[in-house]
């Protein structure tokens, strides 16, 4: 396993948003690719629950982003000003643009779990979003390889019934995500700033400093 390359790989897949080539056509195949690798993921107790649900249609692009929008558009919109933080506005605008664009990237990507989590155990939710999110993540992955990215966006969940009758999703399954899907302008991202990982892990014990 060339370790350099994948160490990159993880590093380097970023949340994209304003570099989403809103000109350049995804090919259905490759993200079938992408998804044929997303559910080599491990789910728990073999249950293969996914489903994924990818949207080119324009008109339910454009219905999507208009719920996504009235769900979250003005909280992004008033964050990106009053944000102190330079990085944490930088990404609050950032996620405030994708509003305004949301209709024109190319494909969404909706992945969804059969059942439904609501008022359950914590036991059950943890299993069931396990069984998930490291598809959904493997997805990003594989997309990030091939030239092409997205953002993992969870505001339109806000209204996720109006998202589920557009899309004819039946009401026993669980919407987890949006993921707006397009080649990237450039492929050149780099690791974020993050703290060293010294200072947020603790061996045996939690470490309050």
């Amino acid at each position: 396993m060339d370790i350099p390359t994948v160490d990159q790989l993880l590093s380097t897949t970023r949340a994209v948003r304003k570099r989403l080539d809103l000109t350049r056509p995804v090919e259905r195949d490759v993200i079938l690719e992408c998804l044929q690798l997303a559910i080599q993921a491990p789910t728990a107790s073999n249950s293969q629950n996914w489903r994924w649900v990818v949207v080119t249609d324009a008109d339910k692009r454009a219905a999507i982003a208009d719920v996504y929008r009235s769900a979250g558009g003005d909280y992004l919109a008033n964050a990106a000003t009053s944000e102190q933080d330079p990085q944490t506005r930088r990404v609050y605008e950032s996620a405030h643009a994708l509003t305004g664009i949301l209709a024109d990237v190319p494909v969404h990507v909706i992945p969804c779990i059969e059942g439904r989590l609501d008022g359950g155990p914590l036991l059950a939710a943890a299993s069931a979003w396990g069984s998930i999110l490291p598809a959904a993540w493997s997805f990003l992955l594989a997309l990030r390889s091939r030239g092409l990215g997205s953002v993992w966006t969870t505001l339109h969940l806000a209204r996720e019934h109006e998202v589920a009758e557009l899309l004819g999703i039946p009401e026993t399954v669980t919407q987890v995500a949006l993921f707006p899907v397009a080649y990237t302008i450039g492929t050149d991202f780099k690791p974020a700033a993050r703290p060293r990982v010294e200072t947020i892990t603790s061996w045996n014990t939690w470490d309050q400093s």
